[in-house]
């Protein structure tokens, strides 16, 4: 059973009823993509999303590809030397709205707690970019990191993902096609609130609809507008719960919040990592909703999570294994 929304959420949730158009009813996405950006970058904003960590330095840097260019973000760890361990975040948004600004409470964090460089590339959004934009980006913007880790200051034999939502999503599916493929070999994942399936609807989302950040009815107005004509496909770059094969796959920590339609897409696939004998660190947290990583204002359960993850980084990733 869930544990009771502290009463900030609850307001945050009321507040963001009354004025927030939802995805299902929007038309202009460029605008509702600004409207979120406003919102963040003024005074009410930034109490919400939190501000980032002045113990690690952040810059921009250009992701050139080919066709395109990406923006990255990067929070740097001060006060430390060398090649620096590298985790790569993928930012949520239901791959048709959010930047990697909207992270950095949470990478900052991770950066100035673990000593790891963190570098959270942009990536192409739906509708106008439907799928596999996002995946051919962030799995690109992968390689390209690790190619390039010289230049970066990062050591890429220390390499792991990140992502909330739909960038645990890709995350996940980056994390797959590094065994797969041959990429960056990661020695970890870390799933927050991740959507692995594209289509199903599992029990979380029949007994909560109509949870505050997240409704089933927001979900499916995503997952169209990223399939767009490829909705439907059972490709696993898409939906990663459906791979054929979890094996050798990096050690997980699945993050799950107790108010979120989204709860039984981080249990399932940490059942099926667990079946192929991944090593999974898993936790639900009480009393909290999607998308609370990015909430920290409005969400107690933020601080114990970035806790949890900066524990989970060091162990994994920073500290010599």
């Amino acid at each position: 059973m869930s544990a009771p929304l502290p009463p900030r959420t609850r307001l945050f949730a009321a507040i963001l009823e009354r004025t927030a158009t939802p995805v299902e009813e929007a038309t202009d996405y460029a605008e509702l993509r600004a409207q979120r950006l406003k919102l963040m970058r003024s005074a009410p904003g930034r109490m919400v999303f939190g501000t980032p960590d002045r113990r690690a330095r952040a810059e921009t840097i250009e992701i050139p590809l080919k066709g395109r260019t990406l923006r990255a973000l990067v929070h740097r760890p001060t006060g430390v030397g060398g090649p620096r361990p590298v985790i790569v975040n993928f930012h949520g948004g239901g791959w048709v709205q959010g930047s990697p600004e909207q992270s950095a409470w949470l990478t900052s964090r991770v950066a100035a707690g673990t000593g790891a460089t963190v570098i959270s590339p942009s990536y192409r959004l739906a509708p106008e970019h439907p799928f596999p934009a996002a995946v051919d980006d962030t799995w690109e913007a992968l390689a390209w990191i690790a190619e390039h880790a010289e230049v970066l200051g990062i050591d890429v034999e220390r390499m792991g993902v990140m992502g909330d939502s739909a960038g645990g999503n890709l995350a996940a599916v980056a994390a797959q096609r590094s065994v797969t493929e041959g990429g960056p070999r990661l020695r970890a994942q870390v799933l927050i609130y991740p959507a692995v399936e594209m289509y199903d609807k599992f029990a979380s989302e029949l007994r909560m609809p109509r949870e505050p950040v997240l409704s089933s009815a927001n979900m499916s107005a995503f997952a169209h507008l990223y399939m767009g004509d490829a909705y439907g496909t059972e490709d696993p770059l898409a939906s990663p719960l459906r791979a054929k094969s979890f094996d050798d796959l990096p050690p997980a920590f699945i993050l799950t919040a107790d108010h979120d339609p989204l709860l039984d897409n981080g249990d399932h696939y940490r059942e099926a990592l667990q079946r192929a004998g991944v090593p999974v660190r898993y936790r639900e947290y009480p009393g909290t909703v999607h998308g609370f990583m990015s909430l920290p204002g409005v969400s107690p359960g933020a601080a114990d999570a970035v806790s949890d993850i900066v524990d989970f980084v060091a162990a994994r990733v920073v500290l010599p294994q």
